[in-house]
């Protein structure tokens, strides 16, 4: 976890990066002292305690998805607060009356939150990608691989919110049971030999790399549909075995070509790009 601040007019808002489910959460009293103006933080957190207990009572979703992480306070140390999605955070805004509420949900979008309107029409997304990985030089080649092994994550994603799987961490350990399995690395120890840090891994992985990601979730998704695999302990079973049909794929690729699929290759800019990859 990777914690920052970044600014909303003239209050700073904490957040905090998920680097397993690539996902940045925000601190929900931050956004509430906004949205109430208030300049006491002491102020707002009641606030948001009394919003919160009402909130669960109307059995409002918007508190079931916030989450309790570790930010840093005033006084330097860290404590646990309540943090929330951009995507929750929209739908908590509502909840506040405020002449700041249309401004704040501009300022969510702004620092990279399109979401609701990818929702909407999901071509933005893939429009928004393609002309992001064109400016950073990527291959036509590169960017329809890339393109559609996002396609095959979705319909997996989707099978396990249909599933009884948990948006987020339930997420994040399947990705990384499948990831594991195929690469023989974790996704941060992947992330870690490729020189990441808060960035997407699979824009910086290879061609190959992204094919056998693909295979690896294509194969999880049809193991879990022939099982009708529900929840957590089914879509483990699942996922490993998918995983390992790509694995032995890669191993069988690497054997004939005496290379390796899992490498360093990355994207980023110089200084800091070690290697320079274009598919």
């Amino acid at each position: 976890m990777k914690a920052d601040m970044t600014l909303f007019e003239d209050y700073k808002i904490r957040r905090i990066y998920d680097e397993d489910a690539e996902i940045w959460w925000f601190s929900v009293v931050d956004i509430v002292q906004v949205l109430t103006q208030q300049a006491d933080y002491q102020t707002a957190r009641k606030y948001w305690n009394k919003l919160r207990e009402r909130l669960a009572k109307e059995g409002s979703q918007s508190v079931t998805d916030c989450h309790r992480l570790k930010l840093p306070a005033a006084d330097g140390k860290s404590y646990l607060t309540d943090v929330a999605t951009a995507e929750t955070l929209l739908r908590l805004v509502q909840s506040i009356p405020s002449p700041k509420a249309e401004p704040i949900k501009l300022w969510l979008a702004k620092v990279g939150y399109e979401r609701i309107q990818e929702l909407a029409d999901p071509a933005l997304s893939l429009n928004r990608a393609r002309e992001t990985w064109q400016k950073h030089g990527r291959s036509e080649k590169w960017i329809q691989q890339r393109m559609m092994g996002q396609e095959t994550r979705n319909k997996l994603t989707d099978y396990w919110s249909n599933h009884d799987i948990k948006k987020g961490s339930e997420f994040a350990i399947l990705t990384n049971i499948i990831h594991q399995e195929w690469a023989e690395v974790s996704v941060k120890e992947h992330k870690e030999l490729k020189g990441l840090k808060s960035q997407n891994l699979r824009d910086h992985m290879s061609e190959a790399e992204l094919i056998f990601t693909a295979l690896a979730e294509l194969s999880t998704r049809k193991i879990a549909e022939t099982n009708n695999a529900t929840g957590m302990d089914e879509n483990k079973v699942a996922a490993k075995s998918g995983g390992k049909i790509a694995k032995d794929a890669r191993v069988a690729l690497e054997d004939q070509t005496g290379g390796k699929v899992v490498n360093s290759g990355n994207h980023l800019p110089s200084p800091t790009k070690r290697v320079r990859r274009t598919n």
